[in-house]
């Protein structure tokens, strides 16, 4: 028992050093890590972003693509520092993100709205001359396009006329064919992308370049025209370069775009809202007062009503909120105001364990058992009644674990996950530590001297 003790005694240092507010990190050799409290964006402010997959209703969308999707848009929004930003698909066809603490709103707006949907065209119809005077134009491709929309218009060799419709012209493959780009310094001066195919995009690039010797084959980002160079001989090894008049930066952008912007489907944004952080600043206030009056409230009750256990349970719950709070700081869980309403509920739950544990206790004792017989006893036949509340919570938590990541509601997953971290700790604390420190302290009192310490 006394070992038992020491442990607790450990990890309740560990967690008060962790939860001091001035806490400085832990630096060991080249290990770097920083402890502080993750705010939501409804607690600090930041940017929520609705995506939405820009093809026609029609089209069919894959859990497989938008998965995809999701994974390269959270890629790229962790490249602008965001501090657990939060990218979940929402539905069938859109990617909500949200990026809390963000201060320049417009640069992570347009960072999202370029999707990076890398397609190389078929150029074959446009001369050299017409191709280079459309560098930079915006063109439309048949890229998403359903087969009902009917065939592509062919684009004139001379280019498209003022009146005349836009060509669309022939997607060959994307960006999701692409397996590695990187810059490098250009064979003359300046600097370009080179990027390698995947084996099918390999296999596809070199049937279609073996076609089309002397054509041109365009290269386009996010339906901008940024190279159009000619093949002058089949490319078989599934490597290419994207030239241009790129510096350093613009080169290792552009990169790090192909790298995380390889879309399977392309994005547009179709709902932005800057989020400010007072109303939730306000009701944080509110709900930590809230809190603290009724953790007051409760140890009140506890002591009053069983007396020294009581005592014990309250510094046993104590322990329990300290322990979970480090938890939250360590993993970390980004707290919102779901998340605060799950962790006060986990505390009244684990209130609930030690009014079950204390019951139980004074049956044995009304029955004459001594005293420590009767605290095994009470622990032993409250067991089952809080493994059983406890783990129907746990499956509920799955569940609304589950609900939230699949449709994309943030606040339901971060009350289920503070609920579900919540519950554990308490469970320890409520088998663990207060049947260590009732043994410690009443193991050696005589309760017939002092009937009153107990409540009976």
């Amino acid at each position: 028992m006394r070992a038992r003790a020491v442990i607790i005694l450990i990890l309740v240092i560990l967690a008060l050093w962790v939860v001091w507010p001035d806490n400085p990190g832990i630096h060991i050799g080249s290990f770097d890590q920083t402890i502080g409290v993750v705010r939501g964006l409804d607690l600090q402010g930041g940017l929520r972003v609705l995506l939405e997959a820009d093809v026609p209703a029609e089209t069919d969308i894959t859990t497989e693509q938008l998965q995809a999707a999701r994974d390269i848009i959270e890629n790229r929004v962790n490249a602008l520092g965001v501090t657990e930003p939060v990218v979940q698909v929402a539905g069938a066809r859109r990617i909500l993100v949200e990026l809390p603490g963000i201060e320049d709103t417009e640069q992570a707006l347009a960072s999202i709205r370029a999707t990076a949907l890398l397609e190389f065209v078929d150029f074959s119809t446009v001369s050299a001359v017409n191709a280079a005077n459309m560098m930079g134009l915006t063109i439309e491709t048949d890229y998403g396009r359903s087969a009902e929309t009917g065939p592509a218009p062919t684009p004139d060799a001379g280019g498209p006329t003022p009146t005349a419709a836009p060509p669309v012209f022939h997607t060959v493959l994307t960006g999701a064919d692409l397996e590695s780009a990187a810059a490098a310094q250009g064979q003359f001066s300046g600097y370009v992308v080179d990027i390698q195919f995947s084996d099918s995009g390999t296999t596809a690039f070199a049937t279609y370049t073996a076609q089309h010797v002397a054509d041109i084959l365009a290269i386009v980002l996010d339906k901008q025209i940024i190279s159009a160079p000619s093949i002058s001989e089949p490319i078989t090894e599934g490597r290419a370069q994207i030239t241009g008049n790129f510096t350093l930066e613009e080169a290792n952008g552009l990169a790090v775009q192909l790298r995380y912007g390889s879309l399977p489907i392309p994005l547009k944004v179709v709902e932005s809202k800057a989020v400010g952080p007072t109303l939730g600043q306000d009701s944080l206030d509110k709900s930590l007062r809230a809190g603290i009056i009724g953790l007051a409230l409760v140890i009140a009750f506890m002591v009053l009503y069983y007396r020294l256990p009581g005592v014990i349970a309250s510094i046993a719950l104590l322990i329990y909120a300290v322990l979970t709070f480090s938890l939250f700081k360590l993993i970390p869980v980004t707290l919102t105001l779901p998340g605060v309403a799950g962790f006060i509920l986990s505390l009244g739950m684990a209130v609930d364990a030690n009014v079950l544990i204390f019951e139980r206790m004074r049956e044995e004792l009304r029955d004459g058992r001594p005293l420590r017989q009767a605290t095994d006893l009470g622990f032993g036949r409250a067991w089952p009644s809080i493994r059983d509340s406890n783990l129907s919570t746990l499956i509920t938590c799955v569940i609304l674990f589950w609900f939230g990541s699949t449709f994309g509601a943030s606040i339901v997953k971060g009350f289920a996950l503070t609920l579900a971290i919540g519950v554990l700790v308490s469970m320890f604390t409520a088998i663990v530590v207060t049947r260590t420190l009732l043994h410690l302290g009443l193991d050696r009192m005589e309760r017939a001297k002092h009937p009153a310490w107990f409540g009976i």
